[in-house]
C-alpha cells in the first residue's frame, strides 16, 4: 500500500516509449530531482490525452521547478509508439509500458478485473520518498496546474494552506 512518507516503490528496467524510441527506465533514473509520475487507463482513449498533452504543454515548468515527467499505462511499447506518432506527436517526456502490470500494482493503482491502471498521480522527492499521491476516477482528468501548485508547495518545505500560490504566504515550518 502507498503511503505517504515513505520510499516510493521501486522499478527496475521497464521499457518506455519516448521520442520515436524505446529505452528501458528504473526509478533510480531520477534519483535527485522530484518526480511527478501519473498513470493513466489507456492508450487511444478520450480522457488521457488530454491529461499527457497537458503535462507536455507545462513540462518546462516542471523542469523549472527541477522536476521530471514520466506516465505509465499498461498498454505496451508498441501500442504508446502508435498512438504517440499519430496523436501526440509533441509530448517529449517518456511513457512507461507496464505489461506485465507489476508497476501499477506495487503503485495500488491496478484495476484487476480488466488490467488498466487507475488514474494515479505521485509526486516523489528526490529522496525517492512519496509526499503527495492521487487516485481519481477515470472519467475526470487531473490539472496539471494543481499539479505544479502543488509540487511548489512541497519544496517549501513549509506547511501550504489551502490554494497557496507561489509568492503568498505560508504558515511556517511544520
Amino acid at each position: 500500500m502507498i503511503k505517504m512518507n515513505q520510499p516510493a516503490p521501486n522499478f527496475e528496467g521497464v521499457t518506455a516509449y519516448q521520442n520515436g524510441e524505446f529505452k528501458n527506465i528504473s526509478l533510480a533514473d531520477y534519483k535527485g530531482k522530484w518526480l511527478v509520475f501519473f498513470f493513466y487507463p489507456r492508450d487511444f482513449t478520450f480522457v488521457c490525452p488530454t491529461e499527457i498533452k497537458g503535462f507536455g504543454e507545462k513540462e518546462q515548468a516542471f523542469k523549472d521547478l527541477g522536476a521530471k515527467v514520466l506516465a505509465a499505462s499498461t498498454d505496451s511499447e508498441w501500442s504508446h509508439k502508435a498512438w504517440f506518432e499519430r496523436d501526440l506527436p509533441d509530448v517529449k517526456y517518456p511513457i512507461l509500458a507496464d505489461t506485465n502490470h507489476a508497476v501499477a500494482r506495487e503503485y495500488d493503482v491496478l484495476e484487476e478485473a480488466d488490467g488498466s491502471a487507475h488514474r494515479g498521480l505521485f509526486i516523489i522527492d528526490p529522496e525517492g520518498v512519496i509526499q503527495y499521491a492521487l487516485i481519481s476516477a477515470g472519467s475526470v482528468g487531473r490539472s496539471v496546474d494543481e499539479t505544479l501548485r502543488v509540487l511548489e508547495a512541497l519544496q517549501t518545505g513549509e506547511l501550504c494552506p489551502m490554494a497557496w500560490e507561489r509568492g503568498k504566504d505560508t504558515l511556517g515550518k511544520a
